[in-house]
């Protein structure tokens, strides 16, 4: 195997070239848009189990260097109820990085070790072995990589019936504000307000961010939501969340300039075909679970190591694509089963909203054991070393 093509260059895509730059293989990265994401993207919180497949690609310590460690959780109902949720030990905080100081660590990772970069390159088809671009020009492969995210075009190549993502009904949208929040730096609140859910959290360096899950009547793309300005968006902000508190103290602290909007959120329903012939995807493509699982791009990652790992174990390639996918299948939809639960809480109705300062302790103290449903995710680890078996 002497070309790999990864199409998408935002996590997942970096982080199969360097795995597969540690297991022997060489491979060029296609990223659709014209220059790297810098800039793109709001806060995301790398799991233990994400950060440890990192160590293996080499960009922990680089992405550790640019995140705030996140070790306690408390949920708050309409501002009343207050409840510290459950944690698990000997696994490592939470690191809250910003995507795009992500990004710079892997791209920055990748060109250091050689892994060929080219920008503005769209695919739109594939002939045989040959990828194909909308400027015309044709790339030889011996695997093709779909890592191109929800919106996958390796994945519609693979099987055009495929199920393009779900929207969950909200949007993303994030801002920094000099309101300073009366936590720990090291605590995320999760805060279910009386029309919306919202996060937040105090600021290491001074003020605090936070991150709505905003109901909205309809999806809007990122090209879409950044064409509303930004004031009409605090409006809206501080209609839905202004009464909250400290929701409605965030936001009145918060300049214009400091807010992002970054989309619709999508979930992916489950993927008949994650491959064929010699293309195969990988991350958001294959698997997106809602971000109510804090594991999204920690999945992403480890998919990455494993496809790397199949691919230098297995000689036959679609043996070593059909392995990949035994490996990771169970887990990853294991994982969307649990953040569509917890998606529906998000944009409750008026009876459920009424009913859930009275539920929510019964569940923390009967269903949200951190053994039971978060331990197997965060504790997992790759073993890279091991060689992966046809058999697996």
């Amino acid at each position: 195997m002497n070309n790999v093509a990864i199409i998408g260059g935002g996590i997942a895509g970096p982080v199969t070239a360097l795995a597969l730059r540690k297991a022997g293989i060489d491979a060029t990265i296609y990223e659709a848009y014209p220059t790297g994401a810098d800039g793109v993207g709001g806060t995301i919180a790398l799991a233990p189990n994400g950060m440890a497949a990192l160590e293996i690609v080499g960009v922990a310590d680089a992405v550790r260097a640019a995140a705030q460690p996140s070790t306690r959780s408390v949920m708050t109902l309409a501002g009343r109820t207050r409840l510290e949720l459950p944690t698990l030990s000997e696994v490592g905080p939470l690191h809250v990085v910003r995507r795009t100081d992500l990004y710079r660590a892997l791209r920055d990772e990748a060109v250091r070790q050689g892994v060929n970069v080219e920008y503005g390159r769209r695919l739109t088809g594939v002939e045989g072995t040959t990828a194909v671009f909308d400027d015309g020009s044709r790339a030889r492969f011996d695997v093709l990589v779909g890592a191109d995210g929800v919106h996958s075009t390796v994945r519609r190549l693979i099987d055009p019936g495929a199920p393009g993502p779900k929207w969950t009904g909200m949007l993303g949208l994030e801002g920094v504000s000099s309101y300073e929040v009366p936590e720990d730096p090291e605590t995320m609140v999760f805060a279910f307000g009386r029309r919306g859910y919202y996060l937040y959290w105090r600021n290491a360096a001074g003020g605090s961010t936070w991150g709505v899950n905003l109901p909205y009547h309809r999806p809007l793309s990122l090209t879409q939501a950044r064409e509303v300005p930004r004031e009409e968006w605090m409006r809206i902000l501080r209609e839905t969340y202004g009464e909250d508190v400290p929701g409605g103290d965030l936001l009145r602290h918060t300049p214009v300039t400091s807010m992002q909007v970054t989309g619709a959120l999508y979930i992916m329903p489950s993927v008949p075909h994650w491959h064929r012939d010699r293309m195969v995807l990988v991350g958001d493509a294959a698997h997106a679970p809602s971000n109510s699982s804090g594991q999204g791009a920690s999945l992403s990652i480890e998919s990455a190591v494993e496809l790397a790992r199949c691919l230098r174990d297995i000689e036959d390639v679609p043996q070593a694509f059909s392995t990949y996918e035994r490996l990771r299948r169970t887990r990853v939809e294991k994982v969307a089963a649990r953040a569509s639960k917890i998606n529906h809480a998000k944009t409750p109705g008026p009876v459920m909203q009424r009913l859930m300062p009275l539920l929510m302790p019964l569940m923390l103290k009967t269903f949200m054991n951190p053994d039971k449903t978060v331990g197997p995710e965060q504790r997992y680890r790759i073993d890279w070393n091991a060689p992966a078996s046809a058999l697996s």
